[in-house]
């Protein structure tokens, strides 16, 4: 499997942007797919997922209302819709992917994009 997440960048504080992580190598519907983020300093966390069935859950509360999931399992791909940016979403984000997972825990994905910077400015 390979993820390939695009999307970040810099952005004033309010602001949105729009990540996609597309997937290839094996079946895309068999797998959920999760956001996760890392700030510097910081623990990783997980910000959301969507399951293979396309169910979303938003985690992070700090991203609650603001951020959304969606998968197309026609593209092989997964998107990360962030609104009303804040300074202290600026991470490094990663999509990951994981056979029928679901969930927070990292660990129940195996694999994982590099990431993508966002940064949002005040």
């Amino acid at each position: 499997v390979q993820l390939q997440a695009c999307g970040g960048g810099l952005v004033q504080a309010g602001g949105s942007l729009r990540l996609s992580c597309a997937f290839s190598g094996r079946t895309f519907s068999r797998y959920g797919m999760a956001w996760f983020r890392q700030a510097p300093g910081k623990e990783r966390e997980c910000v959301t997922s969507v399951t293979w069935t396309g169910v979303t859950t938003s985690y992070a509360a700090s991203v609650k209302g603001r951020f959304t999931a969606s998968r197309d399992n026609a593209k092989n791909t997964v998107y990360l819709q962030m609104n009303s940016l804040k300074p202290e979403d600026t991470a490094v984000y990663y999509c990951a992917a994981g056979e029928f997972a679901l969930g927070i825990n990292p660990e129940g994905y195996k694999y994982w994009g590099r990431g993508t910077q966002v940064t949002v400015s005040s």
